[in-house]
């Protein structure tokens, strides 16, 4: 391990559970922070904090070159930027590098050829994956994108090249949609990735959200066999949970095989996330984007493996090989990952900063929360909504949902609304208990539940 000196260039839960994965390896914390976020838990855990800059993200998270001068002058031998903001920047990877610090994730080349998602469906192809049908790489206007369209069959999805997190996606069911959307959701991945890049994929209807978790020391991967994250609302995933209970053996064994190959023909660094469209019905699965750092959603892949994945990305980083072979990979049980958001469902999930007056855990050791908040800390508007994330494990799938119920009655947090109500309403639904669930499926379902669906007047 070469690695004494962590500069953590995000905020919110993540930052903390990369000082808590740092600690367990005895290496030393320094964290970013704005001067929105001086009180955050990261803060507090971390062994050193510096202030980068002004509360809006340009001017703090997204500002590479301040974050490469901050762990500098730090004495930071590695940087770990987390997910969102520069986690998947090539540029931003070679700043690091280039000074003489480890980036922790993939080289700048791999993000480059990986990150942009148009690019890694021409490398999945190459690969022998089979991809969803799409544009041959971005589009360059509206009117190359027109064209596509036409030969790939409506309707399409218009997508980031550079982005993941559902943003700067927009459906398009005819060429005047397209034409109206395409400069949205342009505009969109600009200002979320700094590149306002499309490209186009086929819609494949009532699809499930499959995606293999992997770990590669540049010269080998491995998988951690995969989660499903089906349950989205505006395509930014809600609920999660590992194994896909849809997928027979068979099917899984093929999904995590070109998850292994694709990664490997990449020579793969780190942890990451290759995301997956499986058509229930046919029983095909479709290559759709990686995402080149850790999942907001990893705790799931950890609940059933027993492998920390940050801890294995900051190994690898290091200078060690994989942890584990792929036969020591194994798993047990089913868990499940719900997002607590500071968000109100019941008003059209109108955002809710505020501050936590009461924060109770549930006591279940089978239990586990991720998250950013304490008593007494003031969430900031600035940035995303998600507080925490409450996940469990359970023998089945069965006893994962009634245990994640039950944890959901024993978590307490007042002071601001978060998105409780709508997992309990999951939790309970028929539906969501017998795995009907799909990409869309969520969308259908606000919209006819009248306690997350009001009259707008009452919005």
């Amino acid at each position: 391990m070469t690695i004494r000196r962590l500069f953590i260039a995000n905020r919110g839960e993540i930052a903390v559970r990369i000082i808590r994965a740092a600690k367990s390896l005895g290496i030393e914390t320094v964290q970013a922070f704005s001067e929105a976020d001086r009180d955050m838990l990261a803060v507090k855990l971390a062994d050193k904090a510096v202030c980068i800059g002004r509360p809006a993200a340009r001017h703090s998270y997204l500002d590479a070159a301040g974050l490469v001068s901050a762990a500098r002058k730090a004495g930071c031998d590695a940087v770990h930027p987390g997910y969102g903001f520069l986690s998947e920047n090539a540029d931003f990877a070679e700043m690091v590098e280039s000074f003489g610090m480890v980036f922790v994730g993939p080289k700048a080349d791999t993000i480059r050829r990986m990150g942009d998602k148009a690019a890694a469906r021409e490398a999945a192809i190459a690969a022998g994956v089979p991809v969803v049908p799409g544009s041959q790489g971005r589009v360059a206007d509206v009117d190359a994108a027109l064209v596509a369209a036409e030969s790939i069959g409506y309707p399409v999805m218009i997508k980031a090249a550079a982005g993941g997190g559902g943003r700067g996606i927009r459906i398009a069911e005819t060429p005047d949609e397209l034409r109206r959307l395409a400069p949205q959701a342009q505009s969109e991945a600009q200002a979320a990735f700094g590149d306002g890049g499309l490209y186009l994929e086929r819609v494949i209807e009532n699809a499930r959200h499959i995606e293999v978790q992997i770990l590669g020391d540049s010269t080998r991967a491995i998988h951690c066999f995969e989660r499903e994250c089906s349950l989205q609302r505006r395509r930014q995933k809600v609920w999660e949970e590992a194994p896909a209970a849809c997928l027979d053996e068979a099917t899984r064994a093929r999904l995590c095989a070109s998850a292994v190959a694709l990664a490997e023909s990449v020579g793969y660094r780190g942890a990451g996330t290759l995301e997956y469209l499986y058509d229930e019905p046919t029983g095909a699965f479709y290559f759709i984007e990686m995402n080149t750092r850790i999942q907001v959603e990893h705790p799931v892949t950890e609940m059933i493996t027993g492998i920390d994945l940050v801890a294995a990305m900051i190994r690898i980083a290091g200078g060690e090989p994989l942890p584990v072979t792929q036969d020591q990979v194994t798993r047990t049980g089913h868990a499940i990952e719900v997002r607590i958001n500071a968000e109100d469902p019941a008003a059209g999930f109108l955002p809710s900063p505020g501050t936590v007056e009461h924060l109770s855990l549930p006591a279940d050791p089978a239990v586990r929360f991720d998250g950013m908040v304490y008593e007494g800390y003031t969430v900031p508007p600035f940035y995303d909504s998600l507080l925490g994330k409450l996940i469990v494990h359970g023998a089945t799938r069965d006893e994962a949902i009634d245990r994640m119920a039950a944890a959901l009655e024993g978590f307490t947090l007042t002071g601001l609304k978060t998105t409780v109500p709508l997992h309990k309403a999951l939790a309970a639904d028929p539906d969501v208990r017998t795995g009907k669930a799909h990409t869309r499926f969520l969308e259908g379902w606000l919209a006819g539940n009248p306690a997350f669906n009001p009259p707008k007047a009452a919005q």
